[in-house]
């Protein structure tokens, strides 16, 4: 999932004026001078994240791709040993860094506009989520080499990202580094959208919190659950765009027929679409409270 975030606390001494009506963002006296700071407090939650969550993200990734129990993903990992469990982190780092940054950034320039010209604040809020999600799909290059560098297939045939991307460029072109694009536009737009409103109106129905380590711990499980339950609805997406993900070279095949073929070979049980999906819960509740807590932290740092 790509799903992702805005929180605006801004006090009254650098607002000019009250939050908007329904849409929960104030307007700073200088937007200019303090938007840049939304892009860093989403790029440095996502970096927190990734450091920490790898591992988890591998196992997943395992069951995604073969539709194998936790257990023997596992054992695969434990198998090829220590060396190759951090192997690929690169292009997510620098995937979900960038990502985050521009999900909190471009959300928060795509929403301003919308709500002072008196729009409606959910559809605001979606348009912009939308927006944001588009934005986060010019990264999805770093996606594909991470898919590439994680499949076993891969382990002997690429050194490292620069060795891959330099390989996709030589042999395939520009082209092969957006397979898979239409499943992640149909993940984010949405997801983000969604998590937006979902996070606005829990947090309007939350109590104020005094004390740092409660606002922390209402932050982490607030961002946990609603990142929880969107990765698993659009779960089957993040599926398929692995499934597209896996070839290198050879036809760019619809998401129509890569669902059917993966349909068809889990034994036409649409449940089999979410193997992987009880680790994934706890992957993304775990990423998502990060995330969230780590930007509240951000934020403080850099509005103080």
């Amino acid at each position: 999932m790509s799903c992702d975030w805005e929180w605006f606390e801004m006090s009254e001494q650098r607002m000019e004026k009250p939050c908007l009506s329904g849409g929960g963002v104030p307007v700073p006296e200088s937007g200019l001078q303090v938007h840049w700071k939304e892009f860093m407090c989403g790029g440095g939650s996502a970096f927190c994240n990734i450091l920490i969550s790898y591992p988890l993200n591998k196992v997943i990734f395992r069951q995604m791709m073969h539709g194998v129990e936790a257990t023997f993903a596992l054992h695969q990992l434990q198998k090829e040993g220590l060396g190759f469990l951090y192997r690929g982190m690169l292009p997510p780092l620098l995937q979900r860094t960038l990502s985050m940054s521009l999900m909190f950034g471009v959300y928060d320039e795509s929403l301003r506009p919308l709500l002072e010209r008196k729009l409606n604040p959910y559809v605001a809020k979606t348009c912009a989520g939308v927006v944001a999600g588009c934005f986060e799909a010019t990264l999805m290059p770093f996606e594909r080499i991470q898919t590439l560098l994680i499949h076993p297939k891969f382990h002997n045939k690429f050194k490292n990202t620069a060795d891959a991307a330099r390989h996709i460029v030589r042999h395939y072109g520009i082209k092969e580094f957006f397979r898979g694009l239409t499943p992640i536009l149909i993940r984010n737009g949405p997801s983000n959208a969604l998590f937006f409103i979902f996070r606005d109106e829990i947090r309007q129905r939350l109590p104020v919190q005094e004390k740092l380590i409660y606002q922390s711990l209402q932050n982490f499980l607030a961002g946990a659950s609603i990142g929880a339950f969107l990765s698993t609805l659009f779960y089957p997406l993040n599926v398929i765009k692995i499934a597209m993900q896996c070839e290198l070279g050879g036809p760019h095949r619809t998401i129509t027929y890569e669902f059917r073929y993966i349909l068809r070979k889990r034994g036409l049980k649409f449940a089999n679409f979410y193997h992987g999906a009880g680790l994934n819960i706890s992957r993304a509740f775990l990423s998502w409270g990060i995330i969230n807590a780590s930007y509240e932290v951000c934020r403080k740092l850099l509005y103080a």
